[in-house]
């Protein structure tokens, strides 16, 4: 069988200057027989994606805690952030909880609202929470953090915010509410949570004001 010559079948095709494959990316041909060379380049303005509220990162460094000083005197707020993509900025350029030293507790909580019992807004509210095994809560943390800043919770304006904590043989993480004594919005919000983790063990919720009496204060709703 003979073989074509290939510089002579390149010599008898002929580009076609106006065929899609010879374009520079992000160009287009203008229509028309008299502009048919004509291209124009085609850009897109820049348009981030608002969030309904303003969010903030606090980190609570254990190599700064010392047992006399006051809790959360350790607590430093990270970044705030308004958008989808500040937060993916952040998110994804920062340590998740499975690589953060024993002891840690990072938090995300709605601007303004700061994680300690003592806040205005937190001050008559409560938690939920959640018990993993040791490095298994980063997927956890993140869909958390997804369902509450995507405001996904039938009753989000009862969420202050969430908190992880990283422990030696454990990492928990907790919900923190506003209203705690509002039981259909807190086993509202503690169902949907499961919904969205896809978590089928049973959580608790705990009351501050308990919880400041008692270290070991016991659930007052369950689901």
């Amino acid at each position: 069988m003979d073989v074509e010559d290939p510089q002579k079948l390149a010599t008898e095709k002929t580009p076609n200057p106006n065929t899609e494959d010879d374009l520079e990316e992000g160009e287009i041909v203008a229509g028309g027989d008299d502009d048919s060379s004509f291209k124009k380049s085609v850009s897109l303005p820049y348009q981030p994606h608002p969030l309904e509220h303003q969010w903030t990162f606090w980190f609570d460094n254990p190599s700064a805690k010392v047992k006399q000083a006051s809790w959360g005197s350790s607590l430093r707020s990270i970044f705030t952030f308004s958008t989808i993509e500040e937060f993916w900025s952040v998110y994804n350029n920062i340590h998740h909880p499975s690589k953060l030293a024993v002891g840690a507790d990072f938090h995300c909580f709605k601007d303004k609202i700061e994680p300690k019992w003592e806040d205005p807004i937190c001050a008559n509210g409560g938690k939920w929470n959640v018990t993993l095994s040791k490095g298994k809560s980063d997927t956890f943390w993140l869909n958390t953090l997804l369902a509450m800043i995507g405001e996904q919770f039938d009753h989000g304006d009862e969420i202050c915010g969430a908190v992880v904590n990283v422990r030696s043989r454990q990492e928990k993480i907790a919900i923190w509410t506003k209203n705690a004594s509002n039981e259909a919005a807190q086993v509202s919000i503690g169902k949907q949570w499961k919904e969205f983790l896809d978590y089928n063990e049973p959580i608790g919720f705990i009351f501050h004001d308990d919880a400041k009496k008692d270290r070991n204060a016991k659930n007052r709703y369950s689901v």
